[in-house]
């Protein structure tokens, strides 16, 4: 990176990050604040939207006090599907914001079947409740008319600038814009009852928006991207022929698929990469929606203090003990698309004990991320030579050998676990400085580690075809109840 100093603020859902990032010292400040999102019965998790603004400023102020170094622009990441109503006069929420995990408009994703395949040609998303437009919808019909309904950065840029825009990266997530023009469609608005609606302005991710004064002294906001394409722009920009997953809430797979966008045929999500001066680069995208999720459900159970005993208790046993664990525990995300499907533990017996089962969640996140990396070659027609990896869980090196050994390919792990953060910093820079190029504003790729497969192919496959066949049978089973159920 060139340039001076940027604050790049990581609004996540269970927490905001903040670097300062220096050209020559690299990161020299960082704060975090927490977010409690609620998980509710049925599906449902929510979060205070002050919340999140509280954290975005906490954050962001933490990580300039610690730096003691004037910055040039800042850059804000938002969690992509997250949404709320709010009052664009006072800038006050209506609703809670109903987070990107939320089920709570499956009724609405149901009603929308025969217009699915139209939706995601024009979109490049499946109809889910994971993305941000049935979200909407449900808010219009259950909770508010009033006000706008928008993405969760839409409320955040407002509260901090006055602006009504959100970013073309953003934009993509909703299930609103249009693939091909990447303008908002009325189609798919209709579709969804949402004609009419006004929304923010789509902008590219490296416009100046306007200037906020929550961190202190008067900044210009420049940068703007969804978490997960700021993720790929940070691990792809030195070669975009690099897949990449982050590890976090959930897992999310990216690849760069070029400047036209492109059908999916494997269960795997089109949308824009990002638009940057006025550019467009598009990518693949898959999800596996519990990983840390999964991790803290398994300490709820007092099996592990926490993430950071993973390697302990899970290295104190040899392998799962024949245990399959499929962590759906908020449905199946790409290449499946079936949020009905619910977790599973099988194979447990009375040795079954903790390292079991810790084994067991590694192979059933690591399988997933397997099913997205083939699916992702399938579409790009070549094998990644490796997989690019950041966030919190990659510290956990039995995760991370796990993955290497079912994926059968070097797993390289960033320098830094922040390449959400490293990515909206460089747009920030870039909106900032136009003169900056790509390769000038994000950091070259450093791997911190590398994980080489330490199995055989063909054990690699007899655990894969294991945790296939249990995924088979979970998804036969939820086809078994809704027919129960429809026959009833």
């Amino acid at each position: 990176m060139t340039g001076g100093p940027v604050l790049a603020v990581d609004q996540g859902t269970s927490g905001t990050k903040a670097l300062v990032l220096c050209p020559e010292r690299g990161v020299i400040g960082s704060g975090t604040a927490p977010v409690r999102p609620r998980y509710l019965p049925g599906g449902l998790v929510e979060v205070d939207p002050r919340e999140l603004y509280d954290s975005v400023v906490a954050a962001g102020r933490a990580a300039l006090a610690e730096a003691g170094t004037p910055v040039g622009a800042v850059g804000l990441a938002n969690q992509g599907e997250t949404v709320l109503a709010w009052d664009p006069r006072s800038g006050e929420p209506l609703t809670d914001a109903l987070v990107w995990q939320d089920r709570r408009a499956a009724d609405v994703c149901a009603g929308l079947d025969p217009h699915a395949e139209r939706l995601r040609r024009l979109t490049g998303l499946p109809v889910d409740p994971y993305f941000a437009a049935p979200k909407m919808a449900w808010i219009r019909r259950h909770a508010t008319g009033a006000g706008v309904v928008t993405t969760s950065d839409s409320w955040l840029v407002h509260r901090l600038t006055g602006a009504f825009v959100t970013d073309a990266s953003t934009a993509g997530r909703t299930g609103l814009l249009d693939l091909d023009t990447v303008s908002w469609s009325e189609t798919a608005l209709d579709l969804y009852g949402l004609g009419g609606e006004r929304l923010p302005r789509v902008v590219d991710g490296d416009t100046p928006v306007g200037t906020t004064t929550a961190f202190g002294p008067p900044l210009p906001l420049t940068g703007l991207l969804v978490d997960q394409q700021a993720a790929l722009l940070a691990q792809s920009a030195d070669d975009p022929s690099a897949v990449k997953c982050t590890y976090g809430t959930g897992a999310f797979l990216l690849a760069q698929t070029g400047t036209e966008p492109r059908r999916t045929v494997s269960g795997l999500v089109s949308c824009v990469a990002w638009r940057l001066g006025g550019r467009v680069t598009h990518c693949l995208d898959g999800q596996v929606y519990t990983v840390a999720s999964a991790v803290r459900w398994l300490t709820d159970l007092g099996v592990i203090a926490g993430a950071e005993q993973l390697d302990s208790v899970g290295g104190s046993v040899p392998d799962s003990g024949g245990v399959t664990f499929v962590p759906a525990f908020a449905g199946l995300a790409a290449p499946w698309w079936r949020g009905d499907v619910r977790g599973s533990l099988t194979g447990l017996g009375l040795d079954t004990g903790p390292g079991q089962l810790v084994r067991a969640l590694c192979e059933g996140i690591a399988a997933q991320v397997v099913e997205l990396a083939a699916a992702a070659a399938t579409e790009r027609g070549a094998s990644a030579s490796a997989l690019r990896v950041d966030g919190g869980l990659t510290r956990s090196a039995l995760l991370m050998q796990t993955q290497a050994d079912l994926l059968q390919l070097p797993v390289e792990v960033s320098a830094s676990p922040d390449a959400t953060a490293l990515g909206v910093g460089a747009a920030a820079a870039l909106g900032h400085d136009p003169g900056l190029s790509l390769r000038e504003a994000v950091p070259g790729w450093k791997p911190s580690a590398v994980y080489e497969p330490r199995i055989t192919g063909d054990e690699a496959a007899a655990r894969l075809a294991r945790f296939r066949a249990e995924v088979a049978a979970l998804v036969e089973r939820a086809g078994d109840a809704d027919g129960a159920g429809a026959a009833g």
